[in-house]
């Protein structure tokens, strides 16, 4: 006998980004480019001098148009 829960549709995302979190996203980027070719494709501070994820997560998270810029490159270069 089917349950209500049963009938549910099963809500799955188009979002390339779901389930993935900002520093997953930061250390593949980091471990497939380097912070070097990092900081010539997204010019930010973080990535061009003295870079850390750590350092560069916190501006990432205060800064949405760095962290766009940086999620497009993750989709351009995984998805």
């Amino acid at each position: 006998m089917l349950n209500e829960s049963d009938l549910k549709p099963i809500q799955t995302s188009n979002d390339p980004l779901d389930s993935l979190t900002l520093e997953v996203i930061l250390k593949r980027l980091q471990g497939y480019y380097g912070w070097k070719d990092l900081g010539e494709m997204i010019t930010i501070r973080c990535f061009t001098h003295n870079p850390s994820i750590s350092s560069s997560l916190k501006f990432l998270r205060r800064t949405p148009w760095a962290r766009t810029k940086v999620e497009q490159l993750y989709i351009a270069t995984f998805e």
